[in-house]
């Protein structure tokens, strides 16, 4: 099976990963672009969805309420704390693009109704992690301190030239607290645009064993197995990273092969 996926510019909404029709069970992904005065209506259904603002601003409609300007960026390399938005299952809302906007659609299953919440980039925690050759700055903008149950996202920007995630880790068995069972995807910008990544994913038996070369818009599927990512020097290298699992949060286990490496 093939977990990369492109996305190619379309107005509307435009789905990438749907449960039932990709390699995942528990997450869904996609974009949202609209130009000025467009918009687009979005129902959640049985699902929790956070909406991350990639470029531009917007307002959203629900019932009597209007969150008014969301978005604090032209582009992800412009501002590295990212306004989003929030809703429970069983919302109906509509998005307005106040300019040319851009924004990541993240999802999954839940059986609790929650409120809906608009986070401002107050609310970001940004932080440095690991060491040059594998450093990067992540942010985490949807976790346990948000109205979300079970999703938990945020953007990771690799120092050029250096890996991500590394040791390769995963989190696909049920052996808590260590490890969990949770689903990601990591979808991928670069500035300029004709940058690329390599992004690894492989299981200790070899049944996946794969190395893409990740392009501006793309995403890669992790339904289990280990995987980390490098970048290319010369370029800033981007990607949302969107968790969905039996837990929320980061329990997870490291390649015993490369684990000594800290």
């Amino acid at each position: 099976m093939n977990f990369k996926k492109a996305y190619k510019k379309a107005l509307g909404y435009t789905p990438l990963c749907k449960i039932g029709e990709c390699s995942l069970k528990k997450l869904e992904f996609g974009i949202i672009e609209l130009e000025a005065g467009g918009s687009v209506d979005f129902k959640t259904e049985d699902k929790e969805f956070a909406f991350i603002v990639l470029e531009g601003h917007c307002d959203v409609s629900f019932g009597n309420t209007k969150w008014e300007n969301i978005g604090n960026r032209k582009n992800v390399f412009e501002n590295r704390k990212a306004e989003s938005f929030y809703f429970g299952r069983e919302s109906e809302l509509t998005v307005s693009a106040n300019e040319h906007v851009k924004i990541a659609v993240c999802g999954t299953p839940v059986s609790e109704k929650t409120e809906p919440q608009v986070l401002r980039e107050d609310h970001v925690v940004l932080k440095k992690l690991g060491r040059v050759p594998f450093e990067r700055e992540t942010s985490f903008i949807i976790d346990q301190n948000t109205n979300a149950k079970v999703l938990t996202i945020g953007e990771a920007y690799t120092t050029e030239g250096n890996w991500a995630g590394f040791p390769p880790h995963k989190h696909d068995e049920n052996n808590m607290p260590v490890e969990c069972v949770c689903e990601e995807i990591y979808y991928f910008l670069f500035n300029p645009e004709q940058g690329f990544g390599v992004q690894l994913l492989y299981t200790a038996d070899g049944e996946i064993d794969e190395a893409y070369r990740v392009k501006n818009d793309e995403l890669v599927e992790f339904p289990y197995g280990y995987h980390s990512t490098v970048s290319t020097p010369g370029y800033e290298s981007y990607f949302l990273w969107l968790m969905a699992g039996d837990y929320q949060g980061f329990n997870r286990s490291n390649d015993p092969l490369h684990d000594w490496i800290k």
